[in-house]
């Protein structure tokens, strides 16, 4: 591995307040969204995402002066997503201070949305959000989710995230929605799986909860590894992370 791993914290916001449960439920409040950004710039995060996690099920546009407030506070990659259903969300979203943006729900109903982004924008804008869980029905083993994870396609994750690549998507970011808030390690098989048939940057999200969790994904074919719980928590912090990677000599950003 050469090129230096991304290490990210996400904020998974609702109602104007970052929130984490355990496999996407018993949402509980978690902080300000805006001081975390600002711990988490300042500890060295390489990148923020922050996921509106209730617009989709609301049927709302993500809270644009949250993301606005956001990115006031952190000068490094900023990826919004939740309730992104037009290039003209997008454009509102990049306005408001969001570098990249998160498409989930709305490309599984209409995947042309995928390339009417990227077209207009270019694919580097573009984060193609996948929920995955496992389904024994599904050729890969693996479906996706929409909704924040509330309802279960029967669209296969490998098939659909090879098409969004086709479509414009210039990076996946991989959920397992079984391994979420469980702290109990990533989905590593997800995580092979999705760098075997990608062509773009893999971020592995979900489970982490020990220091020892995070090369094993990298290890595994993620460019990037994602995690929540742990940092708001302060069990961990961004360095901490980043000195574990940097003694299994994995490359890092100082």
């Amino acid at each position: 591995m050469s090129l230096a791993v991304r290490v990210i914290p996400c904020l998974d916001v609702a109602d104007g307040r970052v929130v984490k449960g355990v496999n996407f439920q018993n949402l509980r409040d978690a902080g300000d969204p805006v001081e975390l950004a600002r711990r988490y710039f300042e500890q060295g995060a390489d990148e923020l995402t922050f996921l509106d996690v209730t617009a989709t099920v609301d049927d709302r546009s993500t809270t644009y002066e949250v993301v606005q407030a956001t990115a006031e506070q952190v000068f490094i990659p900023l990826t919004v997503g939740g309730g992104v259903r037009s290039a003209e969300d997008v454009a509102r979203l990049l306005g408001h201070g969001a570098d990249k943006i998160g498409v989930n729900s709305a490309a599984i109903a209409r995947p042309e949305l995928l390339s009417e982004i990227a077209d207009r924008f270019g694919a580097q804008v573009l984060v193609l959000s996948l929920d995955v869980t496992r389904n024994a029905s599904a050729e890969s083993g693996f479906v996706v989710t929409t909704h924040g994870g509330r309802v279960e396609t029967d669209l296969d994750a490998l098939v659909w995230a090879r098409r969004a690549i086709e479509l414009g998507a210039g990076e996946l970011l991989v959920n397992s929605i079984d391994a979420d808030g469980t702290k109990e390690g990533f989905d590593l098989e997800l995580v092979a799986a999705m760098r075997a048939i990608s062509s773009v940057p893999v971020i592995a999200s979900g489970g982490a909860g020990a220091l020892r969790d995070f090369a094993p994904a990298l290890r595994a074919g993620a460019d990037a590894v994602l995690a929540a719980s742990v940092f708001h928590s302060g069990e961990l912090t961004i360095g901490q992370v980043k000195n574990e990677l940097a003694a299994e000599g994995i490359v890092v950003r100082a």
